[in-house]
């Protein structure tokens, strides 16, 4: 029996001469909550609508669960939920009310349709609002509206569009733990830009840059795998000729003066640990060092360096 709830394959976007996505493939797993990066205009949101069914492909498919998107476009919605980013709720009418609606739409009545609507006001939390009108709720409750709309007909797979945007930081929290009890018992693609969020949630993650695959792994493989620059900041007293001594070091990429003569940033080629080397060719130029860091790759900084330095190559 396959573990494999979606399946990419070859999904390109064309707009005029422009790929919007190019040659996009991926699979995500049952019961994994899977996270997909990428900066604006990386194709994240065009893949998203193909995916749901909102715009075609241009060339390559993807299957829900072993069912084809070619042959079976309507089945695939039914094993699916959606959350868009800007969720398209309905103010003037009550949160049950808005749920039995959404409930409707899919096909749901009767005691089904009484029995979702009850199980999602549980999960999502929204007993004590359930009786006040969508237009009055916070940002945060709308969130979880939006979320339990998407799960009444107890789809498969659920697909989160940017589902923190506008979120405070205790509404963040909140959403976040919700996200990761649904994951519990469905399988999520998650797109978001706040990486310290996905970074915490999500089993693997996909980061795209101009419609392609950069990286695609765990958050943690991704940032120890890392080959790519490690970043000093000195702090102290130094000549100015000391930026141009540092940077005919083999090991030194760049040397940015934060502060004239006084606090500079030098990115290295590698990860390996060059603070001594720093530290004595400051010294031996007839600096005076007061703080060496070194900064540890993050996430953060991965994905700066993924979708700038390698969406340029591309």
């Amino acid at each position: 029996m396959s573990t494999t709830m979606l399946s990419v394959n070859n999904i390109s976007k064309k707009f005029g001469n422009l790929y919007a996505v190019n040659n996009l493939s991926f699979e995500v797993n049952k019961g994994e909550i899977f996270g997909f990066l990428g900066p604006n205009g990386a194709g994240k949101t065009t893949t998203m609508r193909i995916l749901t069914g909102y715009m075609p492909a241009t060339a390559g498919y993807f299957r829900v669960n072993s069912l084809d998107s070619r042959k079976n476009d309507l089945e695939i919605k039914q094993h699916m939920g959606y959350l868009p980013e800007h969720t398209p709720l309905y103010g003037d009418l009550f949160v049950d009310e808005y749920l039995e609606y959404a409930g409707k739409i899919r096909s749901l009545n009767g005691k089904t349709l009484h029995r979702a609507c009850k199980n999602m006001i549980d999960l999502c939390g929204l007993g004590d609002v359930r009786k006040k009108t969508v237009g009055k709720l916070s940002k945060g409750y709308r969130q979880r509206v939006g979320l339990a709309q998407a799960m009444l007909h107890d789809p498969e797979l659920l697909i989160l569009d940017e589902p923190l945007s506008g979120l405070d930081p205790n509404q963040i929290v909140e959403i976040r733990n919700l996200i990761r009890e649904v994951g519990k018992e469905k399988t999520v693609l998650y797109c978001s830009h706040i990486l310290s969020e996905v970074d915490k949630t999500c089993d693997r993650l996909l980061i795209i840059n101009n419609g392609k695959t950069v990286a695609l792994d765990t958050p943690e493989a991704i940032v120890s795998s890392s080959e790519h620059y490690s970043r000093y900041d000195i702090q102290g007293k130094f000549p100015s000729t000391l930026t141009e001594t540092l940077e005919k070091k083999p090991f030194v990429a760049s040397v940015t003066e934060i502060t004239p003569e006084k606090h500079l940033r030098i990115m290295c080629r590698d990860t390996a640990l060059h603070g001594p080397d720093i530290i004595s060719t400051a010294t031996a130029a007839g600096g005076t060092i007061e703080e060496c860091l070194r900064h540890k790759e993050s996430l953060e900084t991965i994905f700066t360096t993924l979708t700038t330095e390698e969406g340029a190559a591309q």
